[in-house]
């Protein structure tokens, strides 16, 4: 295990990876882009495609100032979220399990979780819609399909944090250019969209759509993942050196919200040009939008909208998966895998959409849409307002606390969006409160209660705490004592061959750990065809073969004065080198790793990785360079 995984840093396979110390220049500046694109797919998600459709289509250009403003909330709150990581070398999550309670910290992340879903639900949907627009395969196919980037988030994990970082900028940019070629083909009116800038609400129902985009934007996961992202840059930890972080990402997040909002204004400039101006008022659905399209712009504007709906869907499923990897280490200091930890979060996501789709049918994908982001809206408030805690803390914060006016914004900003995704929420909970039966009000009743009770506990907590001296939080608990004790001796010890070419490297390593006392028993499974259907009764010239070379490995042990003795597995690798460990009761197994990275795991296996888990005893791995044998 490296060294960095062992002190709890958060993203602990990427903490400070990318080098920044030894750049000038723009070579420097660069090196630190890459974290905000990462949140700024969470501000293009398909969840924030209907707000901005229906924002477009029914009132013109006259909310883009609403697009505006949320952009401007969002570019302080993410602001605030790197300097905390920056400075505190903390994630949203990990500060939030030094500061609360221990039943307060798990409430907040299960609320994260449930958020984490939520946003994936919407995603999942997003690329399922632009899949069917694309290829015309029912819903329920293209939400099954979406269960694949799973294999792809594992992959690009593998490769690395800047390869990731190019492959969201890659999808942002095709968002982005599908866009801008659509309003190239719409052709608005550069006056009007200006006049649009304007504040103003021309009805009660314009109040609601502006409450949707602002609700809908600033995601609590995003929170959470760019005080995490930023800590993958490795800088000087001196005054000069934080400060200089502070100001590049300041640079990094102002730029890539900044693309985020073109794209959601490019949507609503779309809606306005081509569904307002022709009278198609109504469009607030992303089927309806697509099917109008080539109506006014040609064939290629549906295409191009499916695309992008698409690469949305894609980018926002990376970080939300990253961010459920946050929370969960951060709270619970639980680290699972990614591709299980994102296969779960996918499942969670896929179920509902699926049940939803095939017991009601397609028609209620968009109401499960505005559930997600409802499910989000209630979960805002208990990310933002720790955040806004943490950062005018001038006990952790030091010199980097933020200033008065700064926080007066903060909270400004804070209590308007909790008042107006309380807004939303109450609007969308009231007809089910008002139609249900009395034992579903009393349930939404207590839930309501239980929520209002919790974010006031949140706001008042780190006022009212006592004075206390405060201890970083111990990852592992106290260092204890070592008790070596007896240093254990190995005197059955297998060695698993694989007649590579590097077999000598994997003996000698044995060999240095019994010596000549202990006794060996080398293993080779034969994985031949005839192999896998005849088993022990193959005879082929594979088996043959590697028989003769283990018996000759053997013998030149047997006559080194080496006790030495040949076993062959057949077909099924793991199970065989498990099964003859276990049968000869070695007490240690030396095995060769080539390190294989990305496809080759799926085309060679992870044999160590799955061997360890079936036998009862240590396992020496021998790094070795896979060659042909001689």
């Amino acid at each position: 295990m490296r060294e960095r995984e062992l002190t709890g840093h958060s993203l602990s396979e990427v903490h400070q990876s990318i080098e920044t110390t030894h750049r000038k220049g723009w070579r420097k500046i660069f090196s630190f882009i890459g974290p905000a694109y990462l949140i700024s797919v969470g501000y293009m998600d398909p969840g924030n495609w209907a707000t901005d459709l229906a924002g477009g289509s029914k009132y013109g250009y006259t909310l883009i100032w609403v697009l505006l403003m949320s952009n401007l909330m969002a570019l302080l709150l993410q602001g605030l979220s790197a300097r905390l990581g920056i400075v505190r070398g903390r994630d949203l999550a990990q500060a939030n399990r030094e500061a609360y309670p221990r039943a307060v910290n798990f409430v907040l992340y299960i609320l994260a979780e449930i958020a984490i879903a939520a946003c994936d639900l919407a995603e999942v949907l997003g690329m399922a819609i632009g899949i069917q627009l694309l290829t015309g395969l029912p819903l329920v196919w293209g939400v099954s399909i979406t269960v694949l980037d799973t294999f792809l988030l594992l992959y690009l994990q593998k490769l690395g944090m800047r390869k990731m970082e190019a492959f969201i900028v890659a999808l942002v940019l095709i968002i982005t250019l599908s866009f801008f070629i659509e309003i190239a083909l719409a052709k608005p009116i550069a006056s009007e969209i200006v006049k649009g800038f304007i504040p103003s609400l021309p009805d009660e129902e314009a109040l609601y759509i502006a409450i949707g985009i602002i609700g809908a934007t600033v995601m609590p996961h995003n929170l959470y993942l760019h005080s995490a992202l930023v800590q993958s840059r490795k800088f000087d930890r001196t005054e000069e050196g934080i400060k200089q972080a502070i100001r590049f990402n300041r640079i990094d997040t102002t730029v890539a919200l900044n693309v985020a909002f073109l794209v959601n204004a490019s949507i609503l400039i779309v809606a306005a040009a081509v569904f307002f101006k022709s009278g198609n008022m109504q469009v607030a659905e992303i089927h309806e939008a697509h099917r109008l399209l080539p109506s006014f712009l040609g064939d290629a504007a549906p295409i191009l909208f499916a695309v992008a709906l698409i690469a949305a869907g894609q980018s926002s499923t990376v970080t939300g998966t990253l961010a459920g990897q946050i929370v969960m280490e951060g709270y619970l200091h639980l680290r699972i895998n990614p591709w299980l930890r994102r296969l779960i979060t996918r499942l969670i996501a896929i179920i509902p959409a699926l049940i939803v789709i095939i017991i009601y049918g397609e028609n209620e994908v968009d109401a499960l849409l505005v559930l997600s982001q409802v499910v989000l809206s209630l979960q805002l408030g208990f990310a933002i307002i720790p955040l806004i805690h943490f950062v005018s803390d001038k006990k952790t914060m030091g010199k980097f606390v933020i200033k008065p006016v700064t926080k007066i914004l903060a909270w400004l900003i804070a209590s308007v969006l909790i008042y107006l995704n309380l807004k939303m929420l109450m609007n969308e909970a009231l007809p089910v409160f008002m139609n249900g039966s009395f034992i579903w009000k009393t349930v939404i009743s207590l839930l309501l209660i239980f929520f209002a009770l919790l974010l006031c506990y949140i706001i008042v907590f780190p006022f009212i705490r006592k004075n206390k001296k405060e201890e970083e939080e111990k990852i592992h608990g106290d260092i204890p004592l070592l008790n070596l004790g007896k240093l254990p001796s190995f005197t059955r010890i297998a060695i698993a061959l694989d007649f590579t070419g590097s077999d000598d490297k994997i003996i000698a390593s044995a060999l240095a750990q019994g010596g000549k006392d202990a006794t060996y028993i080398l293993v080779h499974v034969v994985e031949s065809v005839s192999a896998g259907f005849l088993g022990k009764q193959s005879e082929d010239l594979e088996t043959q073969q590697d028989m003769s070379r283990l018996h000759a490995y053997s013998l030149q042990l047997q006559q080194n004065g080496y006790q030495a003795f040949g076993f062959i597995g057949y077909n099924k690798r793991v199970k065989e080198i498990a099964r003859i460990v276990n049968e000869n009761e070695a007490d240690l197994l030396v095995i060769g790793a080539h390190g294989h990275k990305g496809l080759k795991d799926f085309l060679y296996g992870e044999t160590v990785n799955a061997v360890r888990h079936q036998i009862n005893i240590p396992v020496l791995v021998v790094r070795v360079n896979k060659t042909k044998a001689t």
